[in-house]
């Protein structure tokens, strides 16, 4: 928990910034990201639970998988692997009725994937309910499919669980976050189904690129 509230103290505010090649066509921004200090970094792995295309989900001993959409998947990554306690994110697609799904195929808005981040993390390090506080103050869970000038139900925010006291530990989040914002919150709480490895470009692209390219909501903090 220190740890968590000093990462906290330590980000600063960032501007709502994107690219287009991280949004739905047509959204007309020609917005630069922000570079961001990558050296500063520290070292987190790209493979959690072993993730594949839709393979079984299986997290190394002591440790416990989360997923989260929460908007484009760039930024949401970017965000959990500055996180102590995390120990490897990927990005893919999950919560859809298609195989294999490409992010092509999922900006079209037939297949049903959200743009999801998968998160392998060591509880004794961090708690699912302190990953809950990360997700909900990096993107506004009020809008429906929707974040910043990103829309579609790709961006949709959802909380994929990988068991029930993960889901009643989520509802129990979204009740508190709702009574400080004062405001209904439109984040779904769905079990955990095929995650969909996403196209290798898109790993840990701001971590790779040293930028900060997607939306994140204004006044909010990245990564607090």
């Amino acid at each position: 928990m220190k740890a968590l509230l000093f990462f906290f103290a330590c980000v600063a505010l960032s501007a709502t910034l994107a690219l287009v090649g991280c949004r739905s066509v047509g959204s007309g921004s020609d917005v630069k990201p922000e570079h961001s200090n990558a050296s500063a970094r520290r070292v987190v792995g790209t493979d959690p639970g072993n993730v594949g295309k839709g393979t079984p989900l299986v997290a190394r001993e002591g440790h416990e998988l989360a997923a989260f959409a929460a908007g484009c998947f760039w930024g949401v990554e970017d965000n959990f692997r500055q996180v102590p306690g995390v120990i490897a994110t990927a990005v893919g697609y999950t919560g859809g009725h298609t195989e294999d799904p490409t992010y092509e195929a999922v900006c079209s808005h037939t297949t049903g994937h959200a743009e999801a981040v998968l998160v392998e993390y060591d509880p004794k390090k961090i708690s699912f309910d302190e990953l809950l506080v990360v997700f909900f103050k990096n993107h506004d869970p009020t809008t429906l499919n929707r974040q910043g000038p990103d829309r579609g139900d790709q961006y949709r925010s959802a909380i994929f669980t990988f068991s029930e006291a993960q889901a009643n530990q989520a509802r129990a989040a979204m009740a508190r976050e709702e009574k400080v914002i004062g405001k209904k919150i439109v984040t779904r709480v769905d079990p955990i189904g095929r995650f969909y490895r996403a196209e290798e470009y898109h790993q840990q692209y701001d971590e790779k690129t040293g930028t900060h390219s997607c939306p994140t909501p204004k006044g909010l903090p990245r990564g607090a």
